[in-house]
């Protein structure tokens, strides 16, 4: 009877763990990467831990942190970020991994933005030239990104003439394949594009400036702030994506060869400045 008793208890231990689960606010580019998929069956299998995606904007997934809609954030704009753990919403932000940005436009860069020095020179040549350009126009992190480098290349974005300049509201890979479809300019993620299957007439016509760093963080959203969230989850999963072991398998992620994300967590803690 104690045998039995015991083995009760045991599948009823063993059912309370698996049934753990938690919200996570991640950007569409980071989902488009593939990368969760190969992440969240090792989270349920080293954690016992469910993660529920919620698959929005970066501007989207910080509103539902301030919120208290979820208990944590996967984000990549870090002022916003910042701002976020300075208002009290976040715990502290903690780096993962980063990326880059590319410039994607139709085969053979008639615009001629491939052989510019900078990315503000590439912005500008588009501009000059009026080739039809496809932004998200979603508040995402890739958007927010995008308009800063408008800014920095002297062209106001947000007045530029519709006949070229087209905002879409939609997440990377709905804006890649409205491109690909115009046969248009567009800023993407590496990522989302390595993943993207509708590369026909397409490829990447700049890349490797500085400026087109991506930084991906996690954010745990504040409990002094909405007691509710499952803050002892969120930090049980952030310590499970800094782990030696995690780094690993993001940096091993790749698509026809090519790396999509490079780790770069640290061992003593949380980021500079928040």
């Amino acid at each position: 009877m104690k045998r039995i008793f015991l083995a009760f208890c045991a599948c009823l231990w063993t059912v309370a763990a698996a049934a753990e689960d938690m919200r996570l606010a991640v950007t569409t580019s980071f989902h488009n990467s593939g990368l969760s998929e190969i992440l969240l069956p090792e989270i349920e299998k080293d954690l016992g831990l469910t993660v529920h995606l919620l698959v929005v904007g970066t501007g989207q997934a910080l509103r539902l942190g301030r919120a208290g809609d979820v208990d944590a954030i996967l984000v990549h704009s870090k002022a916003a970020e910042q701002q976020f753990v300075a208002e009290g919403y976040g715990l502290h932000r903690r780096e993962i991994m980063y990326n880059d940005f590319v410039i994607v436009g139709p085969a053979g860069d008639p615009a001629a933005v491939g052989p510019q020095s900078a990315i503000a020179n590439a912005l500008r040549r588009i501009a000059e030239t009026q080739s039809v350009f496809v932004s998200r126009g979603d508040d995402s992190g890739t958007h927010r990104r995008e308009r800063a480098l408008w800014t920095q290349a002297g062209v106001d974005a947000g007045s530029a003439d519709p006949v070229w300049y087209r905002e879409v509201g939609a997440g990377m890979g709905a804006t890649l394949n409205v491109a690909a479809g115009m046969g248009a300019y567009v800023l993407s993620d590496r990522a989302s594009w390595l993943n993207f299957g509708n590369k026909a007439g397409m490829e990447i016509v700049f890349q490797g400036d500085p400026a087109l760093f991506n930084q991906y963080a996690f954010l745990p959203v504040d409990p002094a702030r909405h007691g509710h969230v499952k803050s002892a989850l969120a930090l049980r999963l952030e310590h499970w994506l800094v782990s030696d072991k995690v780094q690993a398998m993001i940096g091993a992620y790749t698509i026809d060869g090519e790396t999509l994300f490079v780790p770069n967590a640290t061992a003593d803690g949380h980021s500079a400045n928040g």
